[in-house]
């Protein structure tokens, strides 16, 4: 999120980047259409890849969504999470203010929400492991790092060294001992039949399990939280002048190469067991993960570039309003989905075809993206927003505009 800070004798909110809010309000939409499949069924059959089991156009929408979607949108979020960072970080500078005090408590606000939207809404959370990476990058730029390419490609890379090694290890073609099955069925009793006091229960253990895979993931949101930093201190952050052709080139040189990198993935394999750690998983997990990184960069700069134009600052405005209520948007999507889909609320658990979670998305996010209007000309930012500010900066801010 891009937040200026709070002058609590002024009680001014400087200007915010409105380019960035129609970017984030795109990379909503990522994200809805990205968890949906998470929401209709269990989460772990959402990372298996494309399922074989669709036939026809749900087999098409399937593997667009696995292609241009999947773990790309987040990675798209945590650069703008950097550049938040990065804005943050210069503008209390200006009013002289303590940052790393400052965002401190905001890291720890943000970790609360992540438990308790883990804990009591839904499995899904990336808002936790955020604001873990967050507490390692405000480490790091204590410590005088400059947020150099090389460190970034190093924080990166290391995930994927680790897990290339394990695959090593273990040799390829390993059998399957059905513990994916297992996971499955578990899932789909729970959140399909089981009453809400068993999903909390079985969320919170969840939480245990997979906090291995949480770490293991942290080098790479923090690289991407860098690389955030690094595009906006180059000045890449800010709306381009004109819509050139050099900035189009790099822009399509980055997701076209992510790109390849994973129609790569999907050639070698298209469906994978997610609990596996022979070297076809280590191969595709980082294949995947190098896609996401240079497609969510692509991304950036491709929307940065449409910014640009009459056309695609058309489409993007009006997302702007929706991303500058990022976060309570995000929980509205687990809190709307989960009582839409889970068996303790309306039960239509595995019942929208997937071909229908593409129309769903865009309904959602056209509905937000027009209620966030109509709230933000009544209110100075969104309810879990201002909440946020409040518990960063010690003081409750102006709330109604």
């Amino acid at each position: 999120m891009i937040e200026a800070p709070f002058n609590a004798s002024q009680g001014n909110y400087p200007a915010r980047i409105d380019m960035l809010d129609g970017i984030r309000g795109f990379a909503l939409f990522g994200i809805l259409l990205m968890n949906l499949e998470a929401f209709n069924g269990p989460i772990i059959g959402a990372m298996s890849g494309i399922d074989s089991g669709l036939q026809g156009i749900d087999y098409l929408a399937d593997a667009l969504i696995y292609v241009l979607v999947q773990s790309k949108f987040w990675m798209l979020f945590s650069l703008l999470f950097g550049v938040g960072f990065a804005v943050m970080l210069e503008r209390i500078r200006i009013v002289g203010g303590c940052f790393e005090a400052v965002y401190r408590r905001r890291l720890f606000f943000l970790m609360l929400i992540g438990l308790c939207h883990l804990w009591l809404i839904w499995e899904g959370d990336i808002l936790f492991s955020y604001a873990l990476a967050g507490f390692v990058l405000l480490g790091w730029q204590r410590s005088g790092g400059d947020f150099g390419l090389p460190a970034i490609i190093a924080w990166f890379c290391t995930p994927l060294l680790v897990l290339a090694g394990i695959g090593m290890l273990n040799g390829a073609g390993s059998e399957a001992d059905g513990h994916f099955n297992r996971l499955l069925s578990e899932q789909i009793q729970i959140m399909g039949s089981g009453s809400y006091a068993e999903a909390v229960q079985w969320r919170i253990g969840k939480f245990g399990q997979d906090l291995a895979s949480n770490i293991f993931l942290l080098p790479m949101t923090v690289a991407l939280f860098a690389l955030g930093v690094r595009i906006y201190r180059q000045g890449l952050a800010m709306p381009l002048p004109q819509a050139d052709s050099a900035s189009l080139r790099h822009a399509a040189m980055h997701w076209g190469a992510g790109l390849l990198l994973m129609l790569l993935s999907v050639w070698i394999a298209p469906e994978i067991d997610p609990t596996g750690s022979d070297s076809l998983f280590a191969i595709i997990n980082i294949l995947n993960l190098l896609a996401g990184a240079l497609m969510s960069v692509g991304m950036f700069f491709g929307l940065r570039w449409c910014w640009a134009t009459p056309a695609g600052r058309r489409i993007l405005r009006p997302l702007a309003p929706a991303g500058r209520m990022a976060l309570s948007n995000y929980l509205t999507h687990s809190i709307l989905c989960t009582l839409i889909f889970y068996g303790y609320g309306f039960g239509f658990y595995q019942q929208l075809p997937r071909v229908w979670h593409i129309p769903f998305a865009l309904a959602l996010i056209a509905a937000q993206a027009v209620f966030s209007a109509w709230w933000l000309d009544r209110f100075s930012m969104g309810p879990v927003e201002y909440l946020w500010r409040w518990a960063t900066y010690g003081r409750r801010p102006k709330f109604v505009s």
